[in-house]
């Protein structure tokens, strides 16, 4: 068990989220599952609390109503080993009413933004040079990141 847990707050939807997230990621699990009781602001017996699992970090999904939304002041970043991975959480995210957005940001069909990020990235920042600038320079005009234009850019290939 983690100290720390981020708490995801949804209107009614923890449940949902929670088994789709723990779906998507390998090794997901739903760990614990508690209900709304007599004389709360939601029918007896409704989900309330939802604490998951999702590659080595442990969230709570609430079930906490309408009052709280979600900002991009907060998101999901996922290193991806390949555009294989890129393309598969992509895609799997923006289903069913999630929306690209720009940079390897999206948000979810819950409205909760995350990040699809190449391990390549991290890797060359960290390395340095001049071909950082023009790989994030090429970053900022996708909205999907393609990892073979992202490489091109920072060896100064342009073609």
């Amino acid at each position: 068990m983690t100290k720390i847990k981020p708490c995801l707050w949804f209107d009614r939807e923890a449940e949902e989220a929670a088994t789709f997230y723990t779906g998507l990621f390998p090794g997901g699990a739903i760990t614990a599952l508690s209900r709304y009781g007599e004389g709360m602001p939601v029918p007896a017996g409704t989900v309330m609390l939802v604490e998951f699992s999702i590659l080595g970090q442990d969230f709570q999904a609430l079930n906490g109503g309408p009052h709280f939304t979600f900002t991009e002041a907060i998101s999901m970043s996922v290193s991806c080993a390949d555009q294989a991975e890129v393309d598969r959480y992509w895609d799997a995210l923006i289903a069913d009413g999630g929306r690209a957005v720009q940079c390897g940001w999206l948000k979810d069909r819950f409205g909760l933004s995350w990040q699809i990020v190449p391990e390549m990235m991290t890797r060359l920042q960290v390395q340095g040079g001049p071909g950082v600038d023009r790989m994030m320079h090429a970053m900022m005009k996708m909205v999907k990141l393609d990892i073979q234009a992202l490489e091109r850019a920072y060896a100064g290939d342009d073609a």
